[in-house]
């Protein structure tokens, strides 16, 4: 079993993650995880741990983690925006076919609020992106 784990650890947190190395390499058999570094992905910062000194072998597995992580980030973002897409088709149906009078009161003007915001912030974008090709 130990040796099928991986040399690093990344303890995932908001915006990045604790990085520890794994040693399975000890008298007792047992696993040790090592932290040597915080990672912040929003700033692109890799802090040592402690009075640590990284390997350029710690600077690659981190550096590959990181670009890893922003593509699953990004992957996620895109999904959780399409994946609204859908809720709002569901709450469009639930409105016209099911809604009672007084759920309707209850979610219409924070819903025509965020769907105004929204519809704002779009056509905003969308005619600045124009611009930009033009």
């Amino acid at each position: 079993m130990a040796g099928d784990l991986p040399e690093y650890y990344f303890r995932v947190r908001e915006n990045g993650a604790f990085v520890f190395r794994v040693d399975t390499e000890n008298r007792q058999r047992r696993i040790d995880m090592d932290q040597i570094a915080v990672v912040n992905i929003r700033k692109s910062e890799i802090k040592p741990h402690g009075d640590r000194e990284l390997s350029d072998r710690d600077m690659a597995a981190i550096t590959e983690w990181m670009a890893e992580r922003l593509k699953l980030i990004e992957h996620r973002d895109i999904d959780d925006i399409l994946r609204a897409v859908d809720y709002l088709n569901t709450t469009t149906h639930w409105a016209q076919s099911r809604a009672t009078d007084e759920q309707l009161e209850a979610v219409t003007d924070p819903l025509l609020l965020a769907m105004h915001d929204l519809r704002t912030v779009l056509v905003r974008k969308k005619a600045d992106r124009i611009l930009k090709d033009d």
